[in-house]
């Protein structure tokens, strides 16, 4: 039974040093960020969708301003 309880905590101790270490290479700061933007996605649905229409409506007015001033940058 100490192997099991041995090997558990070798595990878990692993685990974290290899979690802390990933977070801060540059996969691991893009895998984070996508998780978290996912999980408050989940959890404020309603205030994503506001956002995410929000966001589509400046972009239209961005492109109708870029095609009245005939810029086109």
């Amino acid at each position: 039974m100490w192997i099991w309880v041995v090997s558990n905590i070798a595990g878990s101790l692993l685990g974290a040093a290899s979690a802390a270490w990933i977070k801060d290479t540059k996969l691991g700061v893009w895998g984070y960020s996508k998780f978290e933007d996912i999980a408050w996605r989940t959890q404020y649905p309603n205030i994503a969708k506001k956002l995410d229409d929000l966001e589509q409506r400046l972009h239209r007015m961005e492109e109708l301003e870029k095609r009245h001033n005939g810029d086109g940058k």
